[in-house]
């Protein structure tokens, strides 16, 4: 039903000002195996140094979900668009057909720590587009909180891919429950903690793919926080 993979076993990059662990290929990191699930692209855990950050680079074609943990973030981009992202916030931008953007850490002391999702889009050159909006633990505590969605149901940002991302804070020995619908494969990341799925200990940084169909059953262990997704 489930399938483990261990935070060790992801691709790295350490450039000094950012610390970076890659869930799937990415940059100089390449594995055929682990591409991606379904229109789920890209989960890097990034740790941004004081005073550093990404300069204006450029994006096409591409559903990104930045999952602010701790500290904050700024962020400017092509489209006019300027803000600073903190703890609990979740960002998503649609670079459809071209937009640029920097990320930086305001802080002059305190490191901030992201998560950075890509999905493929459902339509080649879309029009770019830019949404924020703030979970706080109180929206994500022991339960499954839709926090993206294709239609921006219960309250959840909307997106140009028919993927569903949950966010959850589990207090230890709360469980939740999420049944994923035939022919739609799931996939967990455990963001910070540990938690048991289907009865499998992970830790922090641990992921699992979930078979099509299956109901998974997440218990907290040790202040856990993840992200799940449900995808076609």
């Amino acid at each position: 039903m489930i399938s483990i993979r261990k935070a060790g076993e992801r691709g790295h990059a350490n450039l000094g000002w950012l610390d970076s662990y890659h869930s799937f290929s990415f940059g100089s990191y390449y594995d055929p195996r682990q591409m991606g699930v379904s229109n789920l692209r890209v989960i890097n855990d990034d740790r941004i140094a004081p005073g550093s950050g990404f300069p204006t680079h450029g994006h096409r074609d591409m559903e990104i979900v930045t999952y602010v943990m701790e500290g904050a973030l700024e962020h400017k981009d092509s489209m006019g668009n300027g803000s600073v992202i903190r703890a609990g916030d979740v960002q998503y931008m649609s670079a459809g057909t071209g937009v640029r953007h920097s990320e930086y850490n305001p802080s002059e002391a305190e490191p901030v720590h992201l998560l950075q999702i890509w999905l493929t889009p459902n339509r080649i050159g879309g029009e770019p587009g830019y949404s924020q909006q703030h979970f706080p633990p109180a929206m994500r505590r022991n339960t499954l909180a839709l926090v993206v969605s294709p239609d921006g149901r219960d309250g959840s940002i909307r997106t140009h891919q028919d993927a569903l991302m949950y966010a959850a804070k589990l207090d230890d020995c709360a469980r939740v429950e999420h049944r994923l619908a035939p022919g739609r494969p799931g996939y967990l990341h455990l963001a910070r903690g540990a938690a048991r799925v289907d009865g499998e200990l992970l830790s922090a940084g641990d992921g699992a793919r979930i078979a099509a169909g299956a109901t998974i059953r997440i218990d907290g262990v040790d202040g856990a926080e993840l992200l799940l997704f449900d995808l076609p």
